[in-house]
């Protein structure tokens, strides 16, 4: 990868990488310090990076600087700690999106950065497995887990409008 080809990579991929950390760590400063890190290891590895495969490094990188800063601060979340049926009226919340968004909040790390990839960010099973380390096969079972959590969380339609 040249100097050229990282720049437009970074241009054209920076906002895409900055909003999946921001939607999985929820602190603006600590999403731009990953999102550096993730820059900066791409960088220093440019000469081992195909340009067509960038967009792929760029994910995976800050998906990894993430979940050592995640491990670090020892904050991952149990599944088994939210309850399924916890009315969603009680909220206040005006719309569809503020509801589906605490519910991904409440999601398990892995699954939340899954969901988001694949229903937010448009990747396929094989880029996310790429990005995260995982099987085909797991990501499509922390997809189904995840979608069926949130399925359960925000209930039924009647209750949300």
């Amino acid at each position: 990868m040249t100097e050229q080809e990282y720049n437009k990579c970074v241009e054209i991929h920076a906002d895409n990488v900055y909003r999946f950390i921001l939607k999985n760590i929820k602190d603006e400063d600590k999403a731009s310090d990953i999102v550096q890190d993730a820059y900066e290891k791409m960088w220093r590895n440019r000469s081992g990076i195909d340009n067509d495969k960038s967009k792929s490094y760029l994910f995976t990188a800050a998906y990894h600087v993430m979940i050592d800063l995640i491990r670090k601060n020892k904050r991952q979340s149990s599944i088994e700690e939210v309850s399924y049926y916890e009315p969603v009226g009680d909220f206040g919340w005006s719309d569809l999106g503020e509801i589906l968004n605490k519910a991904v909040d409440l999601l398990p790390e892995i699954q939340k950065t899954v969901i988001t990839l694949r229903d937010f960010e448009g990747y396929s099973y094989e880029e996310i497995g790429e990005i995260t380390g995982l099987s085909e096969n797991q990501v499509k079972v922390y997809i189904y887990r995840a979608r069926l959590f949130l399925k359960k969380y925000i209930g039924k339609l009647e209750y949300v409008l």
